[in-house]
């Protein structure tokens, strides 16, 4: 698969990385009980591996609508796990292997193969506690952490292992025994004990977050048989989450003690699988396919169907079509935000701004904490070039989420429209900083003095800023080098 031959690469350039600097000259973690990893270094760990994957990865899905969907539905989960104030972030990976993963720190991969396998959305959320339970019950850290005294470089390498092995274990383990990052290696796949644990803390999140608990059992249960007749499809997972007739057998034993309950699936779990289809293959293939559904009926949701037909159309960009379908969904009185955003998205597209704007803010304002809309609101103002406004709203966003690079990246769109090049290069450098690469927006804060277009106030706040991150750079190398 590309995303694990990238990784590979990426991993065996971080372990070379980290092997060129004798162990003495790394940094130490410091004596800790056990053979626990401290929270705040795992998060560190989990965070320089995630800025590996979402800025650089091109397999990473940039796509708002899944990442909220996945969000909303790991945190619901998240908040009946063993540890609902962890901090969780869930991803997706364009990949059409059936496949999911816990980081360090709480970071957790979803592969659309996976999102597109599942039956139901029980299913999802069966494999999802289960990731949740391997990070809360620290199995992800206890991997990584074999040593009381190992650098933090060491161990990102060795966390991009082991995310590596996800996909491509042979790849991970020669990179691993080639390295430094060898003498952390224990098993790459989880333990029958780390397996259990977290059947069964899934289990209990499942239940008491009101999905299907026969959910996780199916899933594990069909990627099995799916695993004899396709094997490559199918032993990624499974190869990192042994399943053994025991681990079967116990998954049963709970469900038959419980009555049995329907649970249906959410309208976005529906949208979220029609629009991974629509945006797999030629937008050709996707119209053929979502109109045959239509015209024959086969569908256990119309307005589903037609979105995903809208998508494709939006593909073509046949606009009218494309409008044609989305409208027909949104008239079937069944309310998503991913509807609002992509009627939005469509009359943008066909230079109606005025009417994408206004269907926007009526989709905010019943929707307020879809970081979609968010987004494709703040994009279609700084599209339509209303760069006043684009700017406004970047700035009241970030004052409830300052840490957001999307939000950081509009305000930069925004000052660069209105010609402001300092204050575009003060904006561009906390997109670099929250991306982990101080020495670049150290480089941007130089810019942004010598642009000569600030005035006294904003210059105050690019020479504070760059003596911050001057200081925080120092700090780096001082940690490298010690």
């Amino acid at each position: 698969m590309a995303f694990s031959r990238r990784l590979a690469a990426l991993l065996l350039a971080s372990l070379l990385a980290a092997s060129s600097v004798s162990a003495h000259e790394l940094p130490e973690l410091g004596d800790v009980a056990a053979e626990d990893l401290p929270i705040a270094a795992e998060k560190r760990i989990g965070q320089q591996i995630m800025h590996e994957i979402r800025w650089r990865e091109a397999a990473y899905l940039d796509d708002p609508d899944v990442e909220f969907y996945l969000n909303q539905l790991g945190n619901r989960l998240a908040s009946f796990s063993a540890d609902p104030g962890f901090g969780f972030q869930f991803f997706a990976i364009a990949d059409p292997s059936i496949n999911a993963f816990a980081m360090p720190g709480g970071y957790i991969g979803v592969h659309t193969g996976l999102i597109l396998a599942a039956q139901s959305e029980s299913e999802l959320a069966g494999v999802l506690a289960h990731e949740i339970s391997h990070v809360t019950q620290r199995h992800i850290a206890r991997q990584i952490y074999q040593s009381k005294k190992v650098s933090i470089a060491s161990m990102v390498a060795m966390g991009l292992a082991l995310l590596a092995a996800r996909s491509n274990g042979q790849v991970a383990t020669a990179a691993i025994a080639t390295s430094q990052a060898g003498a952390l290696s224990a098993q790459l796949a989880f333990s029958r004990d780390y397996e259990r644990e977290a059947d069964r803390l899934g289990f209990d999140t499942l239940s008491k977050a009101g999905f299907d608990e026969r959910g996780m059992a199916q899933f594990f249960e069909r990627l099995q048989q799916s695993a004899r007749l396709y094997e490559s499809s199918a032993t990624a997972y499974l190869r990192t989450h042994p399943l053994s007739g025991e681990r079967m057998s116990d998954m049963q034993n709970r469900e038959r003690a419980l009555p049995y309950r329907q649970i249906a699936d959410s309208l976005d779990f529906q949208l979220v699988r029609a629009r991974l289809r629509a945006n797999q293959g030629l937008p050709a293939e996707a119209i053929k396919d979502f109109s045959q559904l239509l015209q024959a009926r086969k569908f256990s949701n119309e307005v589903v169907v037609r979105y995903g037909l809208a998508q494709a159309f939006f593909r073509a960009r046949d606009w009218a079509a494309a409008a044609r379908e989305i409208d027909a969904a949104r008239a079937m009185h069944q309310p998503s935000a991913m509807l609002e955003r992509l009627a939005a998205q469509i009359r943008l597209a066909n230079g109606q701004g005025v009417e994408a704007l206004r269907i926007y803010r009526e989709a905010m304002q019943r929707y307020p904490q879809n970081t979609a809309l968010i987004y494709g609101y703040g994009d279609a103002l700084g599209e339509l070039r209303r760069y006043d406004e684009t700017l406004r709203f970047a700035e009241e966003q970030l004052l409830a989420n300052p840490q957001d690079v999307r939000l950081h990246k509009l305000r930069a769109l925004a000052y660069a429209g209105q010609g402001r090049q300092a204050m575009q290069h003060r904006a561009l450098a906390e997109v670099f900083a929250l991306q982990g690469q101080t020495q670049g927006a150290i480089g941007q804060l130089e810019l942004a003095q010598k642009a000569g277009d600030a005035n006294f106030y904003e210059m105050s706040s690019i020479d504070a800023r760059l003596r911050e991150l001057k200081l925080q750079r120092v700090e780096e190398m001082k940690a490298q080098r010690n």
